[in-house]
């Protein structure tokens, strides 16, 4: 058995993080001492490795819940059931790639814009066109020294 900071030490966390995915339904103390302290069996700690290495490829805390439980019910539950989980997280990852990829471009459309001048941001192509919402009516300016 171990307490919830040698388990906690044991997976390479902190306890307050081993706290936290109890408070949110996602692991509990097999028992708790005389003394009141959380005891963690094996499986416990099978359980929480599970818990990080879902954590560690982007599941949210909904996803692990929802893997625990079909971990749970596995002999009830089908592949097909496990890998939708899986295929929907893929599917935010592509998603939020794809968001990032025109973030970058559209930053960098932003910054080419702009001559990066040290004198005043008065006429600065990005703020003009942050205000207006239109990029092609700036011209490239340049500072004087």
């Amino acid at each position: 058995m171990y307490r919830i900071g040698e388990l906690a030490k044991a997976c390479g966390i902190k306890a307050d993080t081993l706290r936290f995915y109890e408070k949110n339904g996602l692991i509990a103390p097999s028992i708790r001492s005389e003394a009141g302290y959380r005891l963690y069996s094996e499986a416990d700690r099978r359980r929480l490795e599970f818990i990080l290495r879902a954590k560690s490829v982007g599941f949210s805390l909904a996803d692990i819940g929802e893997l625990l439980d079909l971990d749970r019910n596995k002999a009830s539950v089908t592949c097909q059931e496990v890998k939708a989980v899986a295929d929907a997280k893929l599917d935010q990852v592509e998603a939020k790639i794809h968001e990032l990829i025109r973030f970058r471009e559209n930053l960098k459309a932003l910054s080419a814009i702009c001559c990066g001048g040290p004198r005043s941001a008065e006429h600065c192509a990005i703020l003009e066109t942050l205000e207006s919402g239109e990029t092609g009516s700036h011209e490239h300016h340049e500072h004087g020294a």
